[in-house]
Order: structure tokens, then sequence, then C-alpha cells
């Protein structure tokens, strides 16, 4: 998978850029603040929906106008596809091939992005939301049922917490009907984000161990109730036994205390948690090994690499993990870096890359792979 090129139309900083890019490296550089990271969150947007950066998509609006546009041509297995996303005010449309897709489900397995961006380290540092977030977000580019099955379950959670709140009228028998249904979705959750979490476990303790030389790197996934396997049946009667044990106290907190939506990932390494015991270098080395680690993920339930994005990430690693780094980085997988500052960069890496310099939200210059 790549693509092949953007045209953004008042989106960030740019008026409108029209830019190709090379199937392989690309490199995008610039002082700060002059689009760099902009250029990719608007490829991430085309991909997924939503920023990485802000959950308010009128911010992406350019300042003074009333609306947005990016469009891409994606190539997978040399099948071309257009994809396009307009937004203003009013609303989102999203478009593939010019026709209109309603639903963002049929939309966003269209194009799969990874990204890895300094304010990742939330992953490790912030709050549990975040590492759901992040779990909802790669899921959803795998499996597109994902994106259907997540917003069910939250509109479901949403129905069964009003009703919790009810002082008067309160019906067991509705009640239970939503507590099952919530109980069905909520098995097709934790089955498939633990079939995640495994398989990133079995990629990233190598790539964790590449970069640093350290071993033992861990992805511990933390549920509200601890199961003991991840299989339907058992996930159901332990969820309703659960349930029907929680009642009271449910009923007193007008919420509901278990299931995916206080999920939590934890990250390790010789036991310890990298949270409240890892360097910064070692927080930043596991977010690029879980991101190195989705590549292969991706490349087998796809059938192609994603896009990788890596913004301002080698400025912040060493010789030994820049030449790490780019063992993982094959010629099969289209790469958009951006930098400062080139000389962070090998002389044999950018004489393999396509350079494009960007200077106030404009094309500056363009050095073609030589």
């Amino acid at each position: 998978m790549y693509i092949k090129d953007i045209n953004i139309v008042n989106f960030r900083n740019y008026d409108k850029l029209l830019l190709k890019f090379e199937k392989g490296i690309n490199i995008i550089y610039g002082n700060n603040g002059q689009g760099k990271t902009n250029l990719l969150e608007s490829l991430y947007f085309l991909a997924l929906t939503k920023s990485h950066r802000s959950y308010i998509d009128n911010n992406l609006i350019k300042q003074n106008e009333e609306y947005s546009k990016i469009v891409g041509n994606i190539y997978i297995h040399n099948i071309k596809s257009k994809l396009e996303i307009n937004i203003s005010n009013k609303n989102k449309i999203l478009k593939v091939d010019n026709n209109i897709i309603k639903k963002t489900s049929d939309y966003i397995s269209k194009m799969n992005i990874i990204i890895f961006y300094p304010d990742d380290l939330e992953l490790i540092k912030g709050s549990p939301s975040v590492r759901r977030r992040f779990l909802n977000l790669e899921l959803s580019q795998l499996h597109s049922d994902y994106y259907i099955l997540i917003n069910d379950y939250n509109k479901i959670l949403k129905m069964r917490n009003d009703y919790l709140k009810k002082s008067k009228n309160f019906d067991n028998n509705y009640f239970n009907i939503i507590t099952n249904y919530l109980i069905d979705k909520s098995i097709n959750i934790y089955i498939l984000r633990n079939k995640f979490i495994n398989k990133l476990n079995e990629n990233a303790s190598k790539i964790y161990k590449d970069l640093t030389l350290i071993d033992s790197f861990n992805i511990l996934y933390k549920t509200s109730i601890n199961f003991e396997i991840f299989e339907k049946d058992y996930l159901k009667e332990k969820l309703k036994h659960e349930f029907k044990n929680i009642y009271n106290k449910e009923l007193k907190y007008k919420t509901t205390l278990i299931g995916p939506h206080r999920d939590d990932l934890e990250f390790y390494i010789d036991n310890l948690e990298i949270k409240n015991y890892g360097s910064q270098g070692q927080q930043r080395s596991s977010v690029l090994a879980i991101k190195l680690s989705e590549i292969e993920i991706f490349k087998k339930y796809t059938g192609s690499y994603p896009i990788l994005l890596l913004d301002d990430v080698f400025s912040e690693l060493d010789k030994i993990k820049k030449n790490n780094l780019l063992k993982y980085i094959n010629k099969n997988i289209q790469v958009l870096i951006t930098t400062t500052d080139l000389t962070n960069l090998s002389r044999k890496l950018i004489k393999s890359s396509k350079l494009i310099q960007i200077d106030n939200g404009n094309i500056k210059k363009i050095v073609e792979v030589s």
C-alpha cells in the first residue's frame, strides 16, 4: 500500500498543496512550525477520519476559512483508489472514488496508517482512555466490523448508564435486557483486543531488544474482571456472574462499573512497570517497538504493508537506535519522515529518499531519489 499524491485545501496552515510521494522513503524537512507535522496529520486524517492531535474536526480548518478538503490517491497491489474528506462547520463528507460513503465503517480500512510522534509518550504516561483509544483506532483499521462493534457498545453503555440514573419506575427486566446486549458486545471486544495484544507481544519484545539491547519487554492487558481465558462461552458466563454480583453497587454509584470501557494496558521491562520506573528513553523506545510491531500484523491481516509516518523520531534516538530502527523500514513499506535537521539522518538514508522541504505551508524544494 502507498499513497501516490495528496491534494490539501485549507488544512491547518496550508492554503493549497499538491504533493507527490515516492513509493519508498520520503523525508519532509524544515524549521519548526512550518507544517511538517500538519502534513502527516492530513494523511492520518485521510485514513482514519480522525486527527491524532485534535478531537474537534473544525480545529483542522485553516483559520478564517469555512471548509477543508483532503484528497489522496492510494494504490493497493497496483489497484488505485481515490479517497476524499471534506469538513466544514456543518458536516464531514467521506468519498471513495467520488462516491459518498455514509458509514465510516465502510471507509476507515481503505488506507492503513501507523504513526509515531512525540506525544505518543502519552500511550505510556497518559490516562487509560489514551490506551483504549489506541486499541480502538488500530483495531478499526484491521477489522472494519470492530468500528461498528465499539460504537454499538458505547451506545448501549450510555443507555445502561442513563437507566441506572433513573430514580423512579426502574424495570429490572428491561435493565437485564440492556445488560445482556452489553455483554454480547463486550465478549467480541475482549476477544479482539486480547488477540491483538498477544500479536503485539510476539513482535514488540524482539523489536525492543533490537532497539535497546534490553530483553523482557512485555504488554499486559488489564481488564476490570480477571478472566482465565478469552473464549466466548466462558466470557459470557463470567460477565453474567460479575454483573449479578455488582448489581447493588452499580445502583448505588449509578454507573456501569465493569466492561471494556474500563480496560487498560500496562508495559513492563524486567517485571518493572515502565510508566513508573522507566526512563523517558525507555518509554520512547517502548512506544516505537509497539508501533513497529504493528507493521507485520497489518501485513498479515490486510495483505499489504501500512504506510508508516515517523514524526521527528530520529532527533530523539542515538546512532545505534537509528540504525536498528532502519532495519524495520524495508523497501516494501512507504515511509514519511519529518525532521528539522537532515544531519540527524544518515547519508545513505538521505540518498535513497525523496527530500521535500516545507516552508510556511509551501513546498520550497524537492529532491527526487538519486
